[in-house]
């Protein structure tokens, strides 16, 4: 049996593993990069590996080095997360090599199945190998590999060529495998996959499918099982596609099969990922099972029931992202003050309360998963749990979710993979509580207060305080009295440095405040940042200023750009990689570049003036 198992992975889901580790007495460790030194699975393990240097390349990727902190850890099994190497054969096979067990299929049914492009050979769909504008639109997408890394789609020909170098060079960046090739890309489509789970005896089970629709840059947002409103027959046709791919490959343990299902209901097979999934959690609610034990379980050569359990209920995963989705999905970094979300929901997440969100991996902070007996009540469920969590540091797409939760299309199950081209705006439209800057003024009087707290007996100057939420100035205006506190009209019950009641129109409403540093706030669900009373006039950027919306690396600066050469608005300047993703930044104007500060492999933060434009 196994005793001792690495995961050669990190963040969530090497926290998840270990969860079913420790429930069944296995030992772990962990395996991490300098920047992963003090990360949440590091301390979690029994033991810990360190792999010099920051970067996935030279970390993460490194599979002679995972093997070799396996075997010095006294490791006798390799679990291998999601991403990174988990779809590497050879990665595989040297774990098998050192004499460690491997927590996941056969190398050769990884080699079948894993690259995309010798999946649909398998399956008998021709690729396309030459592009004419009749073949338009395309999607480009990553040979290894998932997570929407390495996926473009392309809408003209003349695009083609640059979207394969990009795809090309992220693809590299996250799973060391620059490989890419071109599909059709289905319209209005819905994406839809089967959860399948197989034992080394012969038995393959179909665990229901999952709807994934709901996606930003062609990576998962929100995932449900089971899909709704997908026909019987068309169910029970992905069901027996799925068993059919696992058999043909001598399939072993977990994997997902994935389809692209047209608006006439036709299935598009796309491709088998030989992993689990990050969304392998509401399939666990729906069929109460723990997929990482029957990992182990088949790992350890024992057999499967004959079939698997009776699926349960409806379960509903989003994924909470450090991002801003108003602003083309930047990564966001920082520290993470608070994360908590109300009882009743699943959290699995990879970081805890003062952790920092870093550039180098994905910025997935957690999954929240809800379970109920209906799908209604489970949407129900999630949103109100992600509306009243308490999530103090980057900004991320809290607000996005729960919109999407409670938009009619995914509600009435009428969503598909172009949702959020087209309800973007409205989904990242926030309306923040007009009384948390008095709220917060209030709390942080409090805080500062000489006298304990206390309200002092005796009238006072108008007190003026001025914060910024949701991107415009607010002012607060407060006085005491002798009488108590008197602020815009609304009556304070209560003030502290944490908690205030206020009664607006006879109905009294309470808010958490909590603050951090000089001017982060968070009023229940509403961030605020305070200002200064008196802006600075010197605080102007010269026209034209292109500063970076997230920190990272420039990976690619346009061919001949210097300063003094002529640029058309909307061109592409710099390319920035940030958390695996390739960011591009465009000239805001047409005119003149008179500053260039960025230079190929340059590490930026966050706001740094990158160049300028002088309009012409």
């Amino acid at each position: 049996m196994i005793s001792t198992v690495l995961v050669a992975n990190r963040g969530e889901i090497a926290c998840r593993v270990f969860r079913t580790c420790r429930e069944l007495g296995i030992r772990t460790v962990a395996v991490h990069s300098d920047a992963d030194g003090h990360a949440l699975h590091t301390r979690l393990a029994d033991a810990a590996v360190r792999l010099p240097g920051s970067t996935p390349q030279e970390t993460y990727l490194r599979g002679e080095s995972i093997v070799k902190a396996a075997v010095a850890a006294g490791a006798d099994a390799v679990h291998p997360g999601y991403g990174f190497l988990s779809e590497n054969a050879d990665f595989a096979r040297a774990v098998l090599a050192a004499g460690l067990v491997w927590i996941g299929p056969p190398p050769e049914a990884i080699e079948a199945m894993a690259s995309k492009t010798r999946a649909k050979h398998l399956m008998g769909i021709p690729s396309l190998d030459h592009v004419t504008e009749s073949d338009l639109p395309v999607l480009v997408k990553a040979a290894a590999g998932g997570g929407g890394r390495g996926m473009r789609v392309v809408r003209q020909l003349a695009d083609l060529d640059s979207e394969l170098t990009a795809a090309r060079a992220e693809a590299t960046s996250a799973f060391g495998d620059g490989e890419v090739f071109v599909e059709p890309y289905v319209e209005g489509g819905r994406h839809v996959e089967v959860q399948i789970l197989a034992d080394t005896h012969g038995t393959v089970w179909s665990l229901g499918t999952r709807d994934c629709s709901l996606q930003r840059r062609h990576q998962k947002v929100i995932e449900e099982s089971p899909a709704p409103g997908l026909p019987d027959q068309l169910a029970q046709e992905l069901s027996e596609l799925a068993i059919r791919a696992a058999r043909a490959v001598a399939y072993e343990g977990a994997g997902t099969v994935e389809f692209l299902i047209s608006p006439d209901n036709k299935a598009h097979f796309l491709e088998m990922n030989t992993r689990l999934q990050v969304e392998h959690p509401v399939t666990e609610a729906v069929f109460g099972i723990d997929l990482v034990a029957l990992q182990l379980r088949v790992a350890e050569g024992e057999p499967l029931d004959s079939d698997p359990p009776r699926p349960q209920g409806h379960a509903i995963e989003a994924r909470l992202y450090a991002e801003d989705p108003a602003t083309e999905w930047t990564p966001q970094t920082g520290t993470l003050h608070r994360l908590a979300v109300p009882n009743g929901v699943r959290l699995d997440t990879g970081y805890t309360d003062g952790d920092e969100i870093g550039v180098h991996y994905d910025p997935m902070l957690a999954k929240v998963i809800a379970h109920a007996p209906t799908r209604a009540e489970a949407l129900r469920k999630l949103a109100g749990a992600l509306d009243r969590a308490m999530i103090h540091g980057p900004i991320t797409n809290r607000a996005l979710l729960v919109n999407s939760l409670r938009h009619k299309e995914f509600t009435t199950a009428h969503m598909d993979t172009g949702f959020y081209d087209r309800h973007l705006p409205d989904l990242t439209h926030q309306t923040p509580d007009p009384h948390a800057p008095l709220a917060a003024a209030l709390a942080d009087t409090h805080g500062r207060s000489r006298f304990g707290g206390a309200w002092r007996n005796v009238p006072s100057q108008p007190q003026l305080k001025r914060y910024a939420m949701a991107g415009e100035e607010h002012e607060v205006h407060y006085r005491h009295t002798r009488t108590g506190l008197t602020a815009d009209g609304v009556r304070v019950v209560h003030a502290d440095a944490g908690r205030v009641v206020l009664e607006v129109d006879g109905v009294q409403r309470k808010f958490e405040v909590a603050a951090y540093g000089d001017d982060q706030v968070y009023v229940n669900a509403t961030t605020l940042t305070a200002l200064p009373r008196f802006p600075d006039p010197t605080a102007q950027l010269a026209p034209g200023s292109l500063l970076a919306p997230m920190p990272g690396t420039v990976v690619r600066v346009a061919e001949g750009l210097t300063v003094g050469a002529q640029v058309t608005a909307g061109a592409p300047l710099l390319w920035l990689e940030a958390m695996k993703m390739e960011h591009k930044i465009t000239a805001p104007v047409t005119g003149r570049l008179t500053v260039l500060h960025a230079g190929l492999g340059h590490q930026v933060q966050v706001g740094a003036l990158l160049a300028v434009v002088e309009p012409t």
